[in-house]
């Protein structure tokens, strides 16, 4: 294994760490009433998510996350304080305190802010894709976005990919097949396997176990690989399970017995550590010190955060985003 590849994976397994550890506490926060709004979180598909974000390049590439992608937007940069900010509200956020849980961004660093209606940041990134062709500012340039199984039935979904496989755009979209879109398994949203639709589209397509990181860290970083080398769109499905409800506020009852206790209802994070510790890319008191650091950075975080004050109607502007440029940085 390169050395390069190995400090991939150490980069993704950080991601993962903190990325649970903060929700946890967000987790936390909701249930303690301090939230508002809905807390969706990622745990079971921090693997996928977490290599994701850190393939890309902040302030190069363009990366749209869904609502469970924490651990991609922590390996893409994102900080902790923009996290906590815009879940409880502070006006030093970057939504400046106008929304309460995942529909933030910072489109001037390459990454725009959550769009709940699913399959749209397909065609978002396939536009912004385009958008830098035509500034002559797309070389070595990749631009991602992740979609759950019940999201690929979209228009939008079709739409994006469609024009993306036409124009050869260096998209990667990301499948995390959850298994479940809300309460509906798969038997009742398609027929067939998601990976199969890479060669309907024209483009290639790359098949994950989801809660290996070390999987995906081979087929993810190899689609991100492919298409910053121009060789256009590129289709990862990875199948998983989200170790919870759609969100907080849901239990999750619906989801069969039998796949929690299979190879998908596997923690990733335990798979991870398992992984890197085979590997010898990490030891015991490594990860315990990455566990350890993940929950002082959150704990100051939130500490700070809930000393910050509300927005104020009376002073605020209602710019939809703080510090973005008028002409936007596509």
């Amino acid at each position: 294994m390169s050395e390069e590849l190995r400090e991939a994976a150490r980069r993704a397994a950080r991601a993962m760490i903190e990325a649970r550890v903060l929700e946890d506490k967000l987790r936390s926060l909701y249930k303690a009433g301090q939230i508002v709004g809905g807390v969706y979180l990622g745990r079971g598909q921090e693997a996928l998510s977490g290599v994701l974000g850190t393939q890309l390049q902040q302030g190069t590439d363009v990366f749209a996350p869904l609502i469970r992608d924490q651990a991609g937007r922590t390996g893409f940069g994102e900080e902790i304080l923009d996290v906590t900010r815009t879940y409880l509200g502070s006006v030093e956020g970057p939504m400046r305190g106008r929304d309460g849980n995942i529909h933030r961004g910072r489109p001037e660093m390459g990454m725009p802010a959550m769009i709940s209606h699913l399959g749209a940041a397909v065609s978002v990134v396939t536009g912004m894709l385009l958008a830098r062709r035509l500034k002559g500012r797309l070389d070595g340039v990749v631009g991602a976005t992740c979609i759950g199984d019940g999201g690929t039935s979209t228009g939008a979904f079709h739409e994006g990919l469609n024009l993306a496989a036409v124009e050869q755009l260096p998209l990667v979209v990301v499948v995390a097949n959850n298994q479940y879109a809300y309460s509906t398994p798969n038997t009742r949203q398609f027929r067939g396997d998601l990976f199969d639709r890479a060669a309907g589209y024209g483009i290639r397509g790359w098949k994950a176990r989801g809660n290996s990181l070390m999987d995906c860290l081979d087929k993810v970083g190899g689609a991100v690989a492919a298409a910053r080398a121009g060789e256009g769109p590129q289709l990862v499905v990875a199948d998983l399970l989200r170790l919870g409800g759609h969100g907080e506020h849901d239990d999750g009852a619906y989801v069969a017995d039998a796949l929690k206790a299979g190879e998908l209802g596997r923690d990733c994070l335990e798979v991870a550590k398992e992984e890197l510790l085979e590997a010898g890319l990490v030891d015991e008191s490594l990860w315990n010190q990455w566990e350890e650091k993940a929950r002082e950075e959150v704990t100051a975080a939130v500490a700070q955060t809930q000393r910050e004050a509300a927005p104020d109607a009376r002073q605020e502007d209602w710019r939809a985003m703080k510090g973005l440029a008028p002409e936007g940085n596509f």
